[in-house]
């Protein structure tokens, strides 16, 4: 039976993104990158994401904080992004007064002063003014928390969503628990300017019916991808790759090691998770590519694909990962390409809405979870 999707105005409409913006990248847990890209111990990042600048620090006591990037003063910024590198990454301040011998962050217009934690700790010529309460003017803080050797950010901490991550997450570490995603380490990033919505990235994703014409390449190393429509595929246990083959590459191996503590099932199969909004994991048994979107405008997503490696593998004279990069963006450009005529065709006046085939089901979780939190 076939179901419908989304209205196209769920993909198009100003409107509407600006909405999901507010009800759910900016209320529920969203992906923000590794563990990796957080500051050391007394130092500060920024972090421009979702229209928003932030200030990711750690304090004395190894502390991971973030704050709104906005003195409680007169609303100045603190500190100023560099911006050689791709927003949604973070990036050492320019500008500003951070360091991490005064363990403070200096507002550059007046010299209000906090501390890492975002305690106001000096405000010239006013600490002796007793109608100044220095707990009521910390910096406006965001929530952060750790999974998987991931950060993810709550930009609406006073939000009931906010208390803790582990709902968002879901029973995925469950299902990933022997795979050592917080000690596997970035060996190589893409980012993607994609021209299409964040939810028809994600509703591909959810789906291989249409892999046998997009992704000859994967299927030759998956071939079940592309039998049954790619219906009934076992994500829970994983999905078996041809004979003789173990991995997302061209020929299917690779001389890295499986991580260790893998089931013997795990280590010929493939899984995949996805921790909504923004999160989705592609699991091999030697490496782990890691997808995150942040939505730009209704008609274009930013994707960061992040690929994870054993570090013990990472140091091994030769060490090499190309082969699964270089796989997965012929893969990833097959998929960007695709999304973005979807886009061009939801465009079209005729374009009402589409629809599920049977074999689409998962795609159906998009459609429930932005109407829950839309209304």
């Amino acid at each position: 039976m076939l179901e419908k999707s989304l209205p196209t105005e769920y993909y198009t409409s100003a409107e509407i993104f600006e909405k999901e913006r507010d009800r759910i990248f900016s209320r529920e847990w969203i992906c923000a990158g590794r563990a990796e890209d957080l500051p050391g111990v007394g130092e500060v990042r920024v972090l421009e994401v979702l229209g928003e600048s932030l200030l990711l620090a750690r304090t004395r006591e190894g502390r991971l904080a973030a704050h709104y990037n906005v003195c409680r003063h007169r609303g100045a910024r603190l500190c100023a992004a560099d911006e050689s590198g791709p927003a949604g990454e973070p990036h050492a301040p320019r500008g500003g007064a951070t360091t991490s011998s005064a363990g403070a962050i200096r507002c550059p217009y007046h010299s209000w002063t906090y501390a890492l934690d975002g305690k106001l700790i000096g405000a010239p010529f006013l600490n002796q003014d007793p109608s100044l309460r220095a707990e009521d003017l910390s910096l406006h803080a965001c929530a952060i928390a750790e999974w998987g050797g991931f950060f993810f950010l709550n930009l609406w901490p006073a939000g009931p969503r906010a208390r803790s991550l582990e709902p968002c997450l879901g029973e995925v570490p469950e299902r990933v628990r022997r795979y050592p995603l917080d000690r596997l380490r970035l060996a190589r990033r893409i980012v993607y300017e994609v021209r299409a919505n964040w939810k028809v990235i994600a509703e591909n994703y959810n789906e291989c019916y249409h892999c046998a014409g997009i992704h000859p390449e994967l299927c030759e190393v998956v071939p079940a991808f592309r039998e049954k429509g790619g219906a009934g595929l076992d994500w829970e246990h994983g999905v078996p790759h041809r004979d003789g083959a173990f991995t997302f590459t061209r020929s299917g191996t690779s001389d890295r090691a499986p991580f260790a503590d893998l089931s013997e099932g795990e280590k010929t199969r493939h899984k995949g998770e996805l921790v909504y909004p923004n999160l989705f994991l592609s699991l091999s048994p030697e490496h782990v590519a890691a997808f995150r979107l942040l939505p730009e405008a209704p008609d274009r997503t930013r994707i960061f694909c992040d690929f994870l490696f054993d570090g013990t593998e990472m140091e091994k004279p030769g060490f090499d990962p190309s082969d699964a990069v270089e796989f997965w963006d012929l893969i990833n450009r097959q998929d960007w390409a695709i999304c973005e005529e979807v886009q061009r065709g939801l465009s079209s006046r005729v374009h009402r809405f589409g629809y599920y085939a049977p074999m689409e089901d998962a795609s159906l979780d998009i459609r429930r979870y932005v109407l829950e939190r839309l209304g």
